[in-house]
């Protein structure tokens, strides 16, 4: 599972680490954003095992300026993200480094090194496919802007009170979890990997991981190590790799696994503590820690088995993660999952080198667990879908210029076609928070589902309105290309190296996805 806009300041690229090389920008889908003005970064996989210090990537603002591939609006990196891939095992049967605690022990290496972590483009960087799985029925039509739309108090942020409590004691918190973190080792046709997992459901031993982790794996190829030592088979009961969750479950699932409590990531703020555990480069049961950076940060990667971008307003830390940590919980201080960790930003010259440098992302809880249940509930998971093509734009009403997203085209007959949507549109709001370019879109709409109603702030012809949309379904003849971009939104001409109007852009490796001890993280 992979740069820049035009005012902003640049950041480095963002990529997974399991990519041996970031991937290119895959063919665009319909409802991703169109090619106009857009730079993506890419993300990749790194597949070795040991994590080579970061190096500075050479940052220059784009010289050219497309009027529809505005400049990244504040809160977007035009970095390039990595997906975290699995840490390709090493040769030989020597198990990878636990922890001194004797009650830890991390999953043995698997010879051949395999890609895990697929390639992630920051924000408005690559183009992103709008909800690839429901469609949206509106409930108010947008040709009747209505005067008293949300668009003035965008991104406005509320206060919060100093906290005035003592220190995190996360030496209790990260013992409170650590029986509920395991250590994933997969066998695939071309190798081994490792990666990490939390369970969610203890009677029906169900984990949570990345699809990444696990996709390729063979028959009989997973295993999951617990803390204490245990390993245990386990066949995979789901994956969803518009969102890059998997779930797998293992056999003959011991009486006393223990699952942890998820929380709400919607109350996920930035500053917050957090803390991370997994297994990287095969060291299981690590703790980190740290701090949000950031809270619906769009980051796209492309797995290295599809071409599907992978799409994500996801939550940034600082906390160090690693190939190895892919499909690992991030906590809070409440011992809570508030999101899976998937990808990291780096700056290394390929994905085989790259390590934390301070920017992680994970998946949402809420958008992990809700995928996941359906996984196990069905198999299958299911995303919401507007009908619309997209690029990055911008949009002036009452004297205020904003980032969105633009909408070249809408399908007709689709719940966007039906609200009154309108080539030329720009989206530059939805339930009151700030869009900032089709992939931030794209990414709110993959958090919601099937009978979710939410509010689009729209600019057209200098007015801002508001229209609400139910969301349902997406219809089972729609292909992946529904999904919220457009065809050409990630083709060379959209996110390529000419970025906008023709300007070069920096050249930052990808982020790569955290790779796991054995080739799959």
């Amino acid at each position: 599972m992979d740069n820049q806009p035009v005012v902003p300041p640049v950041y480095p690229p963002v990529r997974r680490s399991g990519d041996a090389t970031p991937p290119t920008a895959s063919p665009a889908q319909q409802e991703q954003h169109a090619p106009q003005g857009q730079a993506g970064a890419s993300f990749s996989w790194s597949g070795q095992a040991q994590p080579a210090q970061a190096q500075p990537g050479q940052a220059q603002a784009p010289t050219g300026h497309d009027p529809q591939g505005p400049s990244l609006p504040y809160g977007q990196a035009p970095a390039t993200t990595l997906p975290l891939a699995a840490v390709p095992a090493s040769t030989g049967s020597v198990p990878p480094t636990a922890p001194a605690d004797p009650g830890v022990a991390s999953a043995g290496r698997q010879p051949t090194p395999r890609r895990m972590w697929p390639a992630v483009a920051a924000s408005a960087l690559l183009a992103a496919v709008l909800a690839s799985g429901g469609t949206a029925l509106a409930t108010g039509a947008l040709g009747n802007g209505n005067a008293g739309s949300s668009y003035a108090g965008l991104g406005a942020t509320t206060p919060v009170a100093v906290s005035s409590t003592t220190d995190v004691q996360w030496q209790a918190i990260a013992a409170q979890v650590r029986d509920s973190v395991v250590a994933i080792s997969v066998t695939t046709a071309q190798g081994g990997a490792a990666g990490s997992g939390v369970v969610i459901d203890a009677d029906g031993g169900y984990v949570v991981t990345n699809n990444h982790v696990v996709s390729g794996a063979t028959a009989g190829g997973i295993s999951v190590t617990l803390a204490d030592g245990r390993i245990f088979a386990a066949t995979v009961v789901g994956t969803d790799p518009t969102t890059d969750i998997a779930v797998i479950r293992l056999t003959d699932a011991p009486s006393d696994l223990v699952a942890s409590p998820w929380g709400d990531s919607s109350h996920v703020v930035v500053g917050d503590d957090v803390m991370a555990v997994g297994n990287p480069l095969g060291l299981a049961s690590t703790v980190t820690t740290g701090i949000v950076s950031a809270v619906d940060r769009p980051v796209a990667t492309t797995g290295e088995s599809s071409d599907t971008a992978v799409v994500t307003n996801a939550i940034q830390i600082d906390a160090a993660i690693n190939p190895g940590n892919s499909g690992g919980p991030l906590f809070n201080t409440a011992g809570e999952v508030i999101g899976i960790n998937s990808s990291i930003a780096s700056t290394a010259s390929s994905a085989q080198q790259a390590g934390s440098i301070g920017l992680g992302f994970a998946i949402p809880s809420n958008q992990a667990k809700a995928v996941a249940e359906q996984l196990i509930a069905t198999g299958v998971a299911q995303h919401a879908y507007l009908g619309v093509t997209l690029s990055d734009g911008t949009a002036t009403a009452d004297g205020v210029t904003r980032a969105g997203a633009k909408v070249e085209s809408v399908a007709s007959g689709t719940p966007a076609a039906e609200a009154g949507l309108r080539a030329g549109d720009v989206v530059v709001g939805i339930n009151a928070k700030a869009v900032g370019g089709a992939e931030s879109l794209t990414g709110f709409v993959r958090q919601f589902g099937a009978g979710d109603e939410v509010t689009l702030t729209v600019v057209r012809g200098g007015e801002a309105m508001d229209v609400n949309v139910t969301l349902a379904e997406r219809p089972v003849e729609t292909d992946q290309s529904d999904s919220g971009q457009s065809d050409s939104g990630q083709g060379d001409s959209g996110q390529g190296d000419s970025g906008q109007d023709g300007g070069s852009l920096p050249s930052f490796p990808g982020f790569p996805n955290l790779p796991g001890f054995g080739g799959n993280g």
